[in-house]
């Protein structure tokens, strides 16, 4: 053969996340620890799957009469139910018709087709990141053609929100662009704003022309369903014109499903009607229409009161399960003699935490113990365990003593 059109292709560096659970899997250790990936893990150490959700399956396999496809935006149910859980159901906006909803494979799909309608709407503007983000962040907005740039949020002296600066660089950021927020549960610090910064947040918003994009993840994972959607809420209430990228993936545990939204508030109906036709643009022009089976369920059990208050409860119970390994994690490096103080990591909320556990320690974790945590000392505190805690405490001790 000699046409060789893929001879000068080279491999891309492994996932900095992803890359390390490849790893992790074939690591021989029986006491190995995974604390990279994004996954709810329940005590037995396994992602389970909610008893809601099982039987909404149930359900719907009796229910289902085809398969053919869903309409580009997905169903008007699911935007309904999306609308309704992020905003509430009374808010002036969903009433209003000023919210344009489509049905996304996931949250990163959302993340991805509100970049591509920004790329195209708003070509010159650039993506402000906060320092630092998820790590898929900058790749998803890069490859839709955006600018990417950052703005100070987290102080890893302090293990807390650098305010003033975070603030300072708002007031900074250029006419047009793009400024994206991590609505509760921050991905990687587990460090939230309270309500009374974010409302200095929202104000510089409404003195400014710059448009907020929030990710959504975690609703529910930090203080509550309600508690957490505070910031967009804030934002909508002040007539704010947004973007909102939402997931079941973590709530629902719907993972491999990929359920996520992305939702846009314009300022009237008719916006938000332009807008739409838009984003079906956009997902025509990427996977043409959503998958059906994941948000069927969402559906199913918002739809049905008994499952509804059931998965209101499975809610509760992993985040209540996250809040008492924060715990333990704590009290245990404690009891294994460290002096370094990690109790900030009882104020972070959500599935992460940043520990601030360096790269050299990280490094000597994977090596001589099979613990495997992101570089940066980014940990998954729902991957830990009653079985591995004492385990994991005693490794880290062990390492933070040499």
């Amino acid at each position: 053969m000699s046409y060789r059109p893929f001879a000068e292709v080279e491999p891309a560096p492994p996932d900095p996340i992803l890359g390390l659970t490849e790893d992790f899997r074939n690591d021989a250790n029986p006491r190995k620890i995974n604390l990279t990936s994004g996954v709810y893990l329940n005590e037995a150490g396994v992602n389970p799957v909610l008893k809601s959700v099982k039987q909404a399956e149930k359900m719907w396999l009796e229910q289902e009469t085809t398969k053919d496809y869903l309409g580009i935006a997905g169903e008007a149910t699911y935007a309904q139910i999306v609308q309704q859980m992020i905003f509430g159901p009374h808010h002036p906006a969903v009433r209003e018709g000023r919210i344009a909803t489509v049905n996304t494979p996931g949250g990163t799909a959302a993340l991805r087709v509100g970049a591509d309608f920004l790329r195209a709407q708003f070509p010159t503007a650039t993506i402000r990141l906060s320092d630092p983000t998820w790590p898929n962040h900058p790749g998803v907005f890069r490859s839709a053609g955006l600018a990417v740039d950052s703005y100070p949020y987290y102080a890893p002296e302090s293990h807390s929100l650098k305010v003033q600066e975070m603030l300072a660089a708002l007031e900074r950021v250029p006419e047009g662009d793009v400024v994206l927020l991590h609505v509760c549960c921050h991905n990687p610090t587990g460090v939230d704003p309270d309500p009374e910064q974010w409302g200095r947040i929202v104000e510089i918003f409404q003195r400014r022309p710059i448009l907020p994009f929030l990710d959504f993840a975690y609703q529910g994972f930090g203080t509550g369903s309600e508690e957490d959607a505070y910031a967009v809420r804030a934002f909508a209430d002040a007539g704010l014109n947004l973007v909102v990228a939402s997931s079941f993936s973590k709530n629902f545990g719907l993972y491999r499903e990929r359920v996520g939204a992305l939702s846009v508030v314009a300022s009237d109906a008719g916006e938000s009607a332009n807008v739409m036709s838009r984003l079906k643009q956009t997902v025509r022009g990427n996977y043409s229409n959503p998958p059906a089976h994941g948000s069927k369920i969402v559906e199913i059990v918002f739809g049905t009161p008994e499952l509804r208050r059931l998965w209101e409860q499975e809610v509760v119970e992993m985040r209540d399960r996250i809040r008492e390994m924060r715990r333990s994690f704590v009290q245990t490096l404690k009891k294994h003699g460290l002096k370094r103080d990690f109790s900030f990591l009882l104020r972070q909320k959500g599935m992460f935490s940043y520990s601030g556990i360096g790269k050299e320690a990280v490094r000597a974790l994977r090596e001589n113990y099979s613990i495997y945590i992101v570089e940066n000392g980014r940990i998954n505190v729902a991957a830990m365990t009653g079985a591995n805690m004492d385990y994991l405490c005693r490794s880290i001790a062990a390492v933070l003593k040499e």
